[in-house]
């Protein structure tokens, strides 16, 4: 128990250092600007986002069922 309390307070505290430092070395490896770098993960973050949650709208089993069962009926 102790143990995964030590594991989970040392992730937590080296997740925000473990990013900066990702994020500044592939903005040196693509020589840009660390805040360009940062702003086009969280806009490329967003959009997966978007298009994730529009994509399962489509795919919610009871919406799927009522779009078979009407195009069941329209067949008839």
């Amino acid at each position: 128990m102790i143990a995964l309390f030590f594991f989970r307070s040392l992730a937590a505290a080296m997740t925000p250092w473990l990013l900066k430092l990702v994020t500044r070395l592939l903005a040196r490896s693509l020589n840009l600007p660390e805040p360009l770098v940062h702003s086009t993960g969280v806009f490329v973050f967003a959009q997966v986002q978007a298009v994730e949650n529009s994509f399962a709208k489509s795919l919610c089993p009871f919406r799927l069922a009522r779009r078979l069962l009407a195009w069941c009926r329209q067949a008839r």
